[in-house]
């Protein structure tokens, strides 16, 4: 064994949730992505496996594994299905932000429910007036004796409408990010209520909706972190999660490779099979080249953000940046590998080409991930 290979325990979660894909996800990516269904019971499957807790600590119910044992989990699930692998890694996020930062009164309420994913729960960050410009937001959070009055709206909400429970990113100081907070609210309080479900590319098997807030009473003990808190752990939380949609790249561009091997090897012209030609062999070849150097990168940001390294916020904005640009790369050439039968549904390539374009864009445009590695450079 080398200290590049991974362990018996990281060999033995990464061939569970394998099995827990090719058992519960993959037969039926399809149809959830053609239907719009969101699948809450293989969610909650994925809950009784320990999947909704990943990196919780083993005290507040969770299974209390690394970013490296996370990221091995979420490339295993986005083989069968990009999207819902990407809801659990949210979900997995806020309940971590919880954990790691929340009172004793807040984590009691809330992580039970969430650890085994009978409950689900959203991050939200992003506004429509404030996407990169994050620190920029606006939703109001005004103390009033034990309670948080909460107003305004957040955008592009993954479990929007769905989610029992929200981790939201409010001001209740001046501009900048030092006025941020961080609360809980939950989707039943009165005042909460749901923008009509967006119409997206790709992520079908999600749910994606504006959530509003409209003088929702909080309890103060909901409340994550200390006051002017909530910007530094919504970026710390973020490393985390720039992982895991780097590794949900790994996992759909694996999954188009060995479809793209197979299907050139069965594909017949000019008298012999297309993988026979130099040229197909080729684009494999650098395919896989390139994933695994992606990998690479992302297994060591991994090990770097669990060991909470002085370099891992720059590690993880390298490797998210390069595992969705390379995951994207590797599925147009193996839908171009396929021909014409690459753009139709009958076959998974066109579904995973769709879901990781998004991969770019969440977690910190990658064009942000450029500014924050040559920043820590500077």
């Amino acid at each position: 064994m080398s200290q590049f290979d991974l362990n018996e325990s990281q060999l033995a979660i990464q061939e569970l949730a394998r099995r827990f894909t090719a058992d519960a996800i993959t037969p039926h990516a399809a149809e959830w992505d053609e239907k719009h269904i969101f699948p809450r019971d293989t969610i909650r499957a994925a809950g009784a496996l320990g999947f909704g807790g990943i990196y919780v600590s083993e005290e507040s119910g969770g299974i209390g594994l690394g970013r490296l044992e996370a990221a091995l989990i979420m490339e295993a699930m986005a083989y069968g299905c990009p999207s819902t692998s990407a809801f659990i890694s949210i979900h997995n996020m806020s309940a971590w932000m919880i954990d790691s930062f929340g009172g004793q009164a807040v984590k009691d309420r809330y992580l039970p429910a969430l650890v085994t994913m009978e409950h689900v729960a959203s991050y939200c960050l992003t506004e429509a007036g404030s996407g990169s410009d994050a620190a920029a937001l606006s939703t109001k959070a005004v103390r009033d004796g034990d309670h948080y009055v909460v107003t305004g709206s957040k955008q592009f909400i993954s479990g929007g409408g769905e989610s029992e429970v929200y981790v939201v990113m409010v001001r209740t100081g001046g501009e900048g990010p030092k006025g941020i907070s961080c609360i809980v609210i939950e989707k039943d309080m009165p005042g909460v209520s749901f923008g009509a479900q967006e119409r997206k590319l790709g992520w079908h098997s999600q749910p994606t909706a504006q959530v509003n807030f409209d003088g929702v009473c909080v309890p103060v003990e909901n409340l994550v972190g200390a006051e002017g808190e909530g910007f530094r752990i919504a970026m710390i939380g973020l490393d985390g999660g720039r992982l895991n949609i780097g590794a949900c790249s790994l996992g759909g561009a694996q999954r188009c490779i060995d479809e793209a091997v197979a299907y050139t090897r069965d594909r017949k012209q000019f008298g012999q099979s297309i993988a026979e030609f130099q040229n197909t062999r080729f684009m494999l070849a650098d395919m896989q080249t390139e994933l695994e150097a992606a990998r690479t990168l992302l297994y060591a940001a991994a090990v770097k953000v669990t060991e909470n390294a002085p370099d891992k916020t720059r590690f993880a904005a390298m490797a998210k940046r390069f595992a969705t640009d390379t995951g994207s790369s590797v599925v147009d050439r193996a839908l171009q590998l396929h021909g014409g039968y690459g753009y139709l549904m009958d076959y998974p390539i066109e579904r995973f080409w769709r879901d990781l374009r998004v991969h770019s864009i969440l977690e910190g445009t990658n064009q942000i991930m450029r500014m924050i590695v040559a920043r820590d450079m500077l």
